[in-house]
């Protein structure tokens, strides 16, 4: 057999000693060859103390009168050998007690005071109690009852109208062996407190006639308590210039807003929670009247809306600082088309100037609008207006063109029904216009080159202004067939290019009547000059005159030779001239 494992002895009554071992691997020997185990003490020589028993642990018990020294050796023996193990022990070391029983308590608003029995009378011993907190975390507390017969302790510092689970165990003080086993966990309620806090109160005001309703909405802060079983709010309101007397209404828990009318004159608005032993701190609201900018979230001419971006953790808000507010507040819609819309608040410190505001209704291309105020003693004003996408997607819907204005060498485009607001998946911002020829590449002067999926070639034109909505694409050419495509672009792109738009250009007939002058004119010209044939002639190429037509020769002939001959005697010149000597010799 094996030795015996974790042999060890121990008392609970200072009457009885125990011992417990563990028998080791199995032995495979049965019935009368089974292992035999003896407990002896050396200290008294007795060599029997009493019959073990077995299980899945061993363990033997016998009574130890006056004796308090022990020397014990447990022996195991089979056909085939015998191991021993020994424990050397004081009983007053060895003490393991009982577990503390019939524990009650006592509880105020802040402190429980357990307390408990034991049936040792004659030893000192040890407790300590374990407190498990709502939130889970234990608290551990030691005490004695060395100086005090009271067998209690108080737990302080707990919040009021609060489940606590509290038990005890103990040990002996003096010569501490182990801990005893808990006692019975008690599960303890701590008393009904006043509410402690206040609660976080915002409004929302909306001009009407006569006056302004102001939708109230209210949540616990932070750090507020309830500390009761039932929890109620009250609203009262009271005009601020006057002494009129103050209006309330009472609203059970599940309530979170409501709605009251005001005029137009400045009003104090409180809220407090109530339980069944007292209020809260009252939550304080001042509208100012009428015509101060508190109220001009609902005037969108007086402040201009900015553009905010998403991030993986929210949307990023940011503002510009002033020193007079003493705090912030950022309200928004978590579901901006819905009515009611969860309307939500944040507040933020003196030193805050951006944030992430985030929420598990935020979702990808839908349009959130942000109201930033500055608030100092229970005054606020609207600072700035934002509005943004926890992800821009692409437009849900292309422009429609709805007029075509085609010419041979342009066709110019327009979709003034297409709408640009926050019903759009992102924050438009343009347009581009595809066109191509049916059977050839595009190059038009001015475009890019797009390349689709299938490898073929279009030309983009880009307007990066949403509100134009026409354009003209040129240098077309006429006589030809173009599929086009207008589609619109935000901060996540633009959907995939689907269905086109065909056009024919027309001829150019500037060029048609170029053609027709260049083969009517040189024709007509033609006609002209074959039927005007003799006078084109005499006009265009005169026929030269014979010299022996004209009228100078028309004197008396005298020849030499074929040729006439004038005479000087036949006619009076003015003036002679001789060409030669050798001619006028001749002559």
């Amino acid at each position: 057999p094996d030795t015996p494992e974790d042999f060890s002895c121990q008392t609970q009554d200072m009457r009885t000693v125990t011992c417990t071992w563990g028998q080791g691997r199995d032995t495979y020997l049965y019935e009368k060859y089974s292992s035999k185990y003896t407990l002896s003490d050396k200290s008294s020589q007795k060599t029997f103390l009493c019959t073990p028993s077995c299980s899945k642990q061993c363990s033997c018990s016998w009574d130890i009168g006056q004796q308090r020294i022990w020397n014990v050796t447990v022996t195991v023996e089979n056909p085939l050998g015998k191991k021993a193990a020994t424990d050397v022990f004081n009983v007053n070391h060895r003490i393991y007690p009982t577990a503390p029983f019939q524990v009650w308590e006592e509880c105020t608003e802040t402190e429980i005071t357990l307390h408990w029995n034991h049936q040792y009378s004659g030893i000192e011993l040890f407790y300590q109690t374990e407190v498990l907190h709502p939130d889970g975390r234990v608290e551990l507390l030691n005490s004695s009852d060395k100086h005090s017969p009271l067998r209690s302790i108080t737990v302080g510092g707990l919040q009021p109208y609060t489940e606590y689970i509290a038990r005890v165990r103990c040990g002996a003080a003096k010569h501490f062996w182990r801990w005893s086993e808990w006692s019975e966990a008690r599960t303890i309620r701590t008393e009904e407190a006043a509410p402690s806090g206040k609660l976080d109160m915002w409004r929302e005001i909306t001009p009407v006639l006569g006056g302004r309703n102001v939708t109230l909405f209210w949540k616990q802060a932070p750090g507020f308590r309830a500390n009761g079983r039932s929890i109620s709010y009250e609203v009262t309101w009271e005009k601020i210039e006057d002494a009129s007397r103050p209006e309330s209404i009472s609203f059970s828990s599940v309530c979170n807003s409501t709605r009251i009318f005001i005029d137009n004159h400045s009003y104090r608005i409180s809220i407090m929670a109530k339980n069944n032993v007292h209020f809260s701190l009252p939550s304080v609201l001042i509208i100012s009247e009428a015509t101060d900018n508190s109220t001009s979230v609902f005037s969108p001419g007086e402040l201009k809306e900015e553009q905010v971006n998403g991030t993986d953790d929210g949307i990023f808000i940011s503002w510009e600082p002033r020193c007079i507010y003493d705090s912030y507040i950022i309200d928004w819609c978590n579901f901006p088309k819905l009515q009611p819309c969860d309307f939500q608040w944040k507040r933020f410190g003196p030193n805050t100037s951006s944030a992430v505001i985030s929420s598990a209704a935020f979702v990808p291309g839908k349009r959130y609008n942000f109201h930033i105020y500055g608030s100092v003693a229970n005054r606020s004003s609207l600072l700035e207006k934002k509005s943004g996408y926890l992800r821009e997607l692409p437009p849900l819907r292309d422009p429609v063109v709805d007029k075509i204005e085609l010419t041979f060498n342009a066709v110019t485009l327009s979709w003034d029904s297409y709408l640009t607001n926050e019903s759009q998946s992102g924050f438009l911002r343009g347009y581009h216009i595809y066109i191509s020829p049916i059977q050839e590449s595009c190059s038009l002067k001015g475009s890019k080159k797009h390349i689709l999926p299938d490898d073929s070639e279009l030309c983009k034109y880009t307007i990066e202004n949403p509100e134009e909505k026409r354009y003209t694409v040129e240098h077309l050419m006429s006589n030809t067939k173009y599929k086009l495509v207008v589609k619109a672009y935000t901060g996540g792109g633009e959907t995939p290019i689907v269905n086109f738009i065909y056009i024919d250009t027309p001829y150019n007939s500037n060029m048609l009547y170029f053609l027709f002058l260049l083969v009517m004119v040189p024709t007509l010209v033609a006609a002209i000059c074959h039927w005007k044939k003799k006078w084109v002639k005499e006009w265009c190429c005169p026929a030269i005159p014979s010299p022996n037509k004209s009228k100078v020769l028309s004197f008396k002939e005298f020849k030499i030779g074929s040729e006439k001959v004038l005479k000087i005697s036949d006619c009076i010149p003015d003036m002679l001239v001789m060409d030669n000597k050798a001619e006028a010799q001749k002559l």
